[in-house]
């Protein structure tokens, strides 16, 4: 029976050339298998984005095929054929009796599958850090003795840090989205509505989307209002809002996987002096930073651009002034802060991530998304940067 697969992000293609960087990569480390078991990075590499990564899972990439092989729990395998390009033979779903076994998992099966491929005796690469525990290593090395296991974690991370121009897009959709949603908190916060309330009409903007493409899940949300404005990453709680009442909120449209993040702080009524002279600061550090960005310089340069500006208003900052962001958020590889000297390449994308945490009981954020160009910057997000008074 043919199997009709769902729509597709992108086009087979778009994999090959991805899958090409990896194996080009495997080549100078002299690996014959790479096992990818991050679930952002089987996405990156197959377009499989089903939420199945608590159970072991894994795409195994050879040298000598040209399309890798899916190895993952049975009931999800009709997920993978309809989400990615690759075809039966190369989705292998394993049975149920490895779910919840103390004896034996999906991780054997993994390195059955290792076998089957006729991998079993050369070079495996394996991300080992990643979302691989240290008894699943061992596992690996004493049921493949005659393999040589090289550590090739966050090589796929690195890779795919420079985005093509098909995922710029998607990238671009999910701004829109994100963009979207920060203006419908606008419209929804106000003094007696429950925080739930906003969370859940803010949750319709990012599910139906903008300009005709809709969001295909949700990121975090994080949703700091009075008294909670010190905090970083919390949710909404059964709070109302106030008069006087800051919110802080972070949120991101999601597309097909790819995110863009943004922040920014609302006041429901007259914001503080304190508050006001925070958004100035950060405000003129955030353009600071973003007149920083061109190919050349470093992750170290635009963070540093952004201190010092800040500092210049008696404003300090602890934590990191952002990451590259991409797929399902977070890409586990830069820092945006002042050592990290990862020189910036046109496409690479950034969420540049001034939430600025002061006291306890204060804090402040803004945020945009932006993407490395071949002279400058692009920020993808374009709410506008204001502290809103509601």
């Amino acid at each position: 029976m043919t199997l009709n697969k769902g729509l597709q992000a992108f086009p087979r293609t778009e994999y090959m050339r991805r899958l090409s960087a990896v194996k080009s990569d495997m080549a100078e480390r002299e690996v014959d298998a790479l096992v990818v078991f991050h679930a952002s990075n089987i996405a990156y590499l197959a377009g499989y984005t089903a939420q199945s990564a608590y159970v072991p899972q894994a795409l195994v990439i050879s040298a000598h095929k040209e399309e890798p092989t899916f190895i993952l729990r049975r009931m999800d395998a009709p997920a993978a054929l309809h989400q990615t390009f690759l075809e039966h033979g190369y989705v292998v779903g394993y049975a149920e009796n490895l779910i919840g076994n103390p004896e034996k998992d999906g991780y054997d099966a993994i390195i059955d599958g290792i076998h089957e491929l006729g991998l079993a005796n050369r070079s495996v690469g394996l991300e080992q850090a990643a979302d691989l525990p240290a008894r699943v290593l061992e596992k690996f090395k004493k049921r493949l003795p005659k393999a040589r296991i090289v550590d090739c974690d966050k090589t796929v991370h690195w890779i795919r840090m420079v985005k093509s121009d098909l995922e710029l897009t998607i990238m671009r959709e999910a701004a829109a989205i994100s963009d979207a949603a920060i203006m419908r908190a606008a419209d929804v916060i106000r003094p007696g509505v429950r925080e739930a309330d906003a969370i859940a009409e803010i949750i319709g903007t990012l599910a139906r989307g903008a300009n005709g493409k809709v969001g295909t899940a949700l990121a975090q949300i994080s949703l700091c209002s009075s008294p909670r404005t010190g905090t970083a990453h919390i949710a909404w709680s059964d709070d109302v809002f106030r008069n006087g009442s800051q919110i802080n909120l972070e949120l991101g449209g999601k597309r097909h996987g790819y995110c863009a993040g943004i922040m920014r702080t609302f006041s429901i009524g007259v914001p503080s002096d304190r508050l006001r002279r925070v958004h100035e600061a950060e405000v003129a550090g955030l353009e600071a930073a973003l007149n920083t960005v061109r190919p050349g310089a470093t992750c170290s340069d635009i963070a540093n651009a952004f201190n010092r500006t800040i500092e210049g208003f008696g404003l300090k900052k602890e934590s990191r002034a952002g990451y590259p962001i991409g797929l399902n958020w977070t890409e586990p590889t830069a820092s945006i802060k002042d050592g990290d000297m990862t020189q910036l390449k046109p496409n690479m994308t950034f969420h540049l991530m001034l939430g600025n945490w002061i006291d306890e009981d204060f804090g402040y954020a803004i945020s945009e998304t932006f993407r490395v160009t071949d002279s400058g910057v692009e920020v993808l997000t374009s709410a506008p940067r204001k502290l809103f008074q509601l």
